[in-house]
């Protein structure tokens, strides 16, 4: 882990490198506090700091405040050195944002200690950021294909709606089904199923951009929602059902063939979110009943 020694005497700053060093961290060393801020404002900052209460440019507390001020999610903890013992002068120090503070002559075991208490609160933090990151992946993704679920991609389109009829962006979703599929979970089995609707996954993301979000939208079926024009919209449909179908896929010993049906919305003037989802999913059904492996454009009556 990297910390930051910011102090004005090149003495305390080698004393201080060569004790912290042997305990394991990799070292950060500024010679006062304007300098400590910059380093300590990067994005890949230091997550320890020991900071002199008294610097040039700025004081040890003052780093502090700007430091808090950020408001960063990834924390770092902050300890100053100081000869101050007032009462007075440590509540200043901490109500700046200090998180501890090591009276001047300081004692090497006393430091230690309080590094790596400062160390475990950082580990900690980390730990739970980790964990909030998980729970909503969890919440927000497949757990099967890593594709974002149900709930997700219907907020996406909601989103992604309404900023396209507020600015005039082109816009369209896609809804897509993956041809007898039900068929391959009776033959095969389930776990076959799932190698095939990873496949597809892998295989769908293959054909988008930028421009186009894609979410597992239930069992078989996949929503594509994208800030093309119609033409747009019909190119990238057609490269989707390509790539699904571009090769068998190989699962165990089993090898198949793999096809979808697409049915795709481009938006229209009044169209509703509910209304193009109908007219895409009517427009898939369509392609299915012309024979799959196809797609057809949706129909907006009114529109």
């Amino acid at each position: 882990m990297k910390i930051l020694i910011a102090d004005d005497s090149s003495v305390s700053r080698h004393l201080l490198g060569s004790m912290v060093k042997k305990w394991g961290y990799d070292i950060v060393s500024v010679s006062d506090g304007a300098q400590a801020w910059e380093v300590l404002d990067r994005p890949d900052a230091p997550r320890l700091a020991i900071l002199d209460w008294m610097m040039p440019g700025l004081t040890g507390p003052q780093v502090c405040e700007k430091v808090r001020a950020k408001n960063r999610e990834s924390y770092t903890y902050i300890l100053l050195l100081t000869g101050r013992t007032q009462k007075e002068d440590v509540i200043e120090g901490m109500t700046a944002g200090a998180d501890d503070y090591v009276v001047k002559p300081f004692d090497q075991q006393e430091l230690r200690v309080r590094l790596r208490a400062g160390r475990r609160i950082v580990e900690l933090q980390d730990e739970l950021l980790n964990a909030r990151e998980e729970l909503h992946q969890r919440a927000t993704h497949d757990a099967l294909t890593g594709l974002k679920n149900r709930a997700c991609i219907r907020q996406v389109l909601a989103e992604r709606m309404a900023q396209a009829t507020e600015v005039g962006d082109g816009f369209g979703i896609i809804a897509l089904d993956l041809d007898r599929f039900k068929v391959v979970n009776d033959t095969y089995g389930h776990a076959v199923g799932d190698a095939v609707l990873i496949a597809a996954a892998r295989r769908i993301q293959s054909a988008l951009t930028e421009a186009d979000e894609v979410g597992r939208d239930g069992g078989e079926e996949f929503l594509v929602v994208s800030s093309r024009s119609t033409a747009g919209l019909a190119e990238l449909a057609e490269a989707i059902r390509s790539a699904v179908a571009a090769e068998p896929v190989v699962a165990g010993e089993v090898v198949l063939p793999v096809t979808a049906s697409l049915g795709y919305a481009p938006l229209y003037p009044g169209a509703s979110a509910d209304l193009l989802l109908r007219a895409a999913d009517e427009a898939l059904y369509r392609a299915k009943h012309k024979g799959r492996n196809r797609l057809e454009p949706g129909v907006i009556p009114g529109c």
